[in-house]
Order: C-alpha cells, then sequence, then structure tokens
C-alpha cells in the first residue's frame, strides 16, 4: 500500500510544482490608471442583478467614479423586490451613464446569471468597442476600468478577466475561503500565465472584459446558456475559436464580498468550484483527484504517523518526507495569496494562517459538488433543469 501511494503522489507533486513554478513569470498585478483619448466611450459595463440591494451600492459609488472610458452601465434585473431597481435610478439622477432594464421572462435551458448577461450585451451601445461584465458584489477602483482596457489592448487579449482582492470579515470563512480558493490555484496556472490550452482557461466573472465584436461572433453567452459556471464555460469556448484569452491579478483594481460568513461560502461559492459545466468529466474527476493526493492527504497521513505510529519503512519515510513538504508549499502558498486578502474588517484574521486544517473538507466539498446539479442559485429554482 505505501508504494502504491508513493507511486501516485509523485505525479501528482510534479503535477503540481510544474504549475506553481509557472508564478515567477507571471504579469504583474494591474494597476489603475487614467483614462486618455484612445479609449474614449469605448467600454459598456453589465451588471446582473436579482434581490442586490444590500451589497449594489459600492459598485455603484466605484463605476461612477470611473473616467470618461466608460460609456454606459447597463444595470439588468430579474424582477427583484428589495429595492434594487430603484437604487439604480437614484444613481442615474447622478450619472446618466446608469441605465435599468429587466430581463425576459427565464428560456428554457438557460441559467439567470448568464441570460441577465446576455440580455444586457444585447443593449449595449454600438459604438462601445468593449462589454465588461461585472458582479453586484464588487468595489471597484477608480482606475479600474482605463487599467483593464489598457493592459487588454498592450498585451493582445481579445477577452481578459481578473482575480479580486477578498474581504473576508467572519472567523469562519477567514479559515474556510483560503482553503476553498487554493482548490482553483492548484489545478490552474496562476493568474497572470497565459494557457495555450483552451481546456485549462480560467477566468472570473466578476470582472471580465470581452471586445463586442469577440462576443457577437461567438453569439453573446448562448454557448454559455446552461452553465453555472458560465464565465469559464465562455472564456474557454472563446479561447477555443482561436481569441487570445487572459486571466490576470485584479487584486490592486478591485475588491469583493462574496458571501457572508462561512456557511454561505460553503453553499454557495462552494458548489460551483468543481467547474464540471465548462469541463469534460475526465477533466473533472481528474482535477479531484489530483486535488485530493496534494492537497487533502498531506495533514491527514501525517497525523496518522503521529498517533499511529506505523512502522517506518523507507516508502513509508519517503511518504512522509513527500507530506510534510507538500504541507510546507502549503503554508507557504499563504503568504502568495495573502496580498490578494482585505483584512481590514477580519474578526479571527489569525484563522487565515490556520486554513491549511481546512484542506481536507474542502476537498471534499467540491466532490460533494461534483457529483450535484445545482437546484437553487441565487434565488432562483433550477430543480426541473
Amino acid at each position: 500500500m505505501p508504494l502504491i501511494l508513493l507511486l501516485i503522489q509523485i505525479p501528482a507533486v510534479a503535477i503540481l510544482l510544474s504549475r506553481l513554478l509557472k508564478g515567477a513569470s507571471r504579469l504583474t498585478p494591474i494597476q489603475p490608471q487614467s483614462a486618455t483619448l484612445d479609449i474614449l466611450g469605448s467600454v459598456s459595463v453589465v451588471v446582473p442583478t436579482l434581490n442586490e440591494a444590500e451589497r449594489i451600492s459600492p459598485l455603484l459609488a466605484g463605476l461612477s467614479k470611473q473616467s470618461y472610458e466608460l460609456r454606459e452601465v447597463i444595470v439588468v434585473d430579474s424582477n427583484s423586490v428589495d429595492g434594487t431597481p430603484e437604487l439604480v435610478k437614484t444613481a442615474q439622477e447622478k450619472d446618466p451613464r446608469f441605465r435599468v432594464i429587466t430581463d425576459d421572462p427565464l428560456p428554457a435551458g438557460w441559467v439567470g446569471r448568464p441570460w441577465a448577461l446576455h440580455s444586457g450585451w444585447m443593449h449595449i451601445s454600438p459604438a462601445s468597442e468593449w462589454f465588461l461584465g461585472m458582479d453586484a458584489d464588487t468595489v471597484p477602483h477608480p482606475g479600474l476600468i482605463a487599467g483593464l482596457v489598457k493592459t487588454a489592448i498592450s498585451q493582445g487579449y481579445d477577452l481578459v478577466s481578473l482575480s479580486p482582492q477578498f474581504i473576508l470579515k467572519y472567523p469562519g470563512e477567514s479559515w474556510l475561503q483560503p482553503a476553498l480558493l487554493m482548490t482553483l490555484l492548484y489545478r490552474f496556472d496562476p493568474a497572470g500565465v497565459d494557457t495555450s490550452n483552451s481546456e485549462r482557461v480560467m477566468a472570473n466573472g466578476q470582472c471580465f472584459l470581452c471586445r463586442r465584436s469577440v462576443l457577437e461572433s461567438i453569439g453573446g453567452y448562448t454557448t454559455a446558456s446552461s452553465s453555472f459556471c458560465d464565465d469559464v464555460t465562455l472564456a474557454r469556448n472563446i479561447a477555443a475559436s482561436g481569441f487570445k484569452v487572459g486571466f490576470l491579478d485584479g487584486a490592486k483594481v478591485f475588491k469583493v464580498r462574496m458571501y457572508e460568513g462561512a456557511i454561505e461560502t460553503w453553499n454557495e461559492w462552494g458548489r460551483s468550484l468543481d467547474l464540471k459545466d465548462a469541463s469534460s468529466p475526465t477533466q473533472t474527476w481528474g482535477d479531484i483527484c489530483l486535488l485530493t493526493l496534494v492537497q487533502a492527504l498531506p495533514l491527514p497521513i501525517i497525523l496518522s504517523f503521529i498517533y499511529l505510529s506505523p512502522s517506518y519503512s523507507p516508502f513509508s519515510l519517503i511518504i512522509l518526507g513527500l507530506n510534510v513538504f507538500l504541507l510546507i508549499i502549503r503554508f507557504g502558498m499563504l503568504f502568495a495569496i495573502a496580498p490578494s486578502y482585505d483584512f481590514s474588517q477580519t474578526r479571527g484574521k489569525f484563522l487565515f494562517w490556520l486554513s491549511p486544517f481546512a484542506d481536507t473538507l474542502a476537498v471534499l466539498r467540491i466532490i460533494l459538488s461534483a457529483l450535484q446539479k445545482p437546484k437553487k442559485w441565487r434565488g432562483r429554482n433550477y430543480s426541473d433543469k
């Protein structure tokens, strides 16, 4: 048994290291920039909403501070009952670039978020060169859009999305959320590294910039209509069509407050992190096997040596050393991802540094998500899908 475990764990460690080492050559984080005349009125922002009144105000304030590169902000509301449209209309009184529309009833085969984004895309100005999808829970820096567009142009991207800086508040999420994030970092190349294989492309729909002409060429969001991870699905489809897709570090230009506490993080974020809607079953379960071997097992294996005191055969000692090495890597990754967190409101910040002890639970969440189809998502019922 130790020999078998060693034979399957060593290749997994090699794969992990090959990905993590790419971080040394990644592009630097996006920086906020000032607008220039060459990008005047070039961007239309589309924001999908459904009962986001408690979260959308920082986004509206941040978008109001964007300069003249922003032509319009279209908030596509799906019949909110909490006053979300009214907040947008209030913002419109101060900034005429805002407007709110209500999307049509959800067609068969569509998930709510891609449908709202598709509806917004169909209403953007034909004079805009760029479509920028943003979520209601994001907090953009005043120079976000100019910096993002200028980077896309200078690097030749047709589509570029950004990883955010996460706002943590409560102890439970400070412990669990970094472990869940690590499941993504272990599976895919670091932000800022261009991935040549379209099936391994990552994306984040919270800040998702795409040339309008590219979206037109693939029919908007139609190819991601039934996906619960529409951002990754659409990005991979665009990459497969021959366009240049990038996923960059945006921690310096926007923040996000995704979920309130560990339970909501487990339920809401955890059920889409498997990315099965954007991946083949082989890729999904291959990634899960990798996560099990390099993220979920190291701590239990080390503890078993401590508490069970098995016989220390040469193979056993190699396994122990390998898993101690993996645990060291995992704790080291905390220093790498710490800039991706805003701890200014965090209670129990020290639990972030203990998040490797949540790794087995995080990988279990990915497995459970891969086995299930979401029945409810953002207030909608998909039990009949």
